[in-house]
């Protein structure tokens, strides 16, 4: 028969565990970071925007239009994005986007995103790619 000790522990436990899934649930580098290096590469963040679009593509068709999008790209730059113009992109052409936006966002270049450069304008336009 469990203690009320016992019972105290595995609450706090839980309560524990579930503060911590909340704050990775708000921390992008505690969500992505798959290496626990305190930074995202880009393998990283590709990884992260190729699990985003297969859940985006509820019709498994291979391809975002601009309804499954849902505002992460805005006209304009969907129709950069999209090289063959038929209003959706494939998974290599969101990489693409990706990738331009992981670049812009890493102006030190040094290939890695830290939680500064994620807080900028560039990377809150990338990680509208990856959430």
């Amino acid at each position: 028969m469990p203690t009320r000790r016992s019972i105290l522990l595995i609450s706090a436990a839980f309560l524990a565990a579930g503060a911590d899934a909340e704050a990775a649930a708000g921390d992008p580098i505690k969500m992505f970071d798959t290496d626990a290096d305190g930074t995202l590469d880009l393998a990283e963040v590709k990884k992260a925007a190729a699990a985003l679009f297969a859940k985006l593509d509820p019709d498994h068709d291979g391809t975002l239009d601009r309804r499954e999008l849902a505002g992460r790209l805005s006209a304009r730059e969907l129709a950069a994005a999209d090289p063959d113009h038929d209003g959706t992109l494939t998974l290599d052409e969101y990489l693409a986007v990706v990738e331009q936006r992981f670049h812009a966002a890493n102006p030190d270049g040094d290939g890695t995103l830290d939680a500064k450069e994620l807080r900028t304008p560039a990377g809150r336009a990338l990680l509208r790619l990856l959430r």
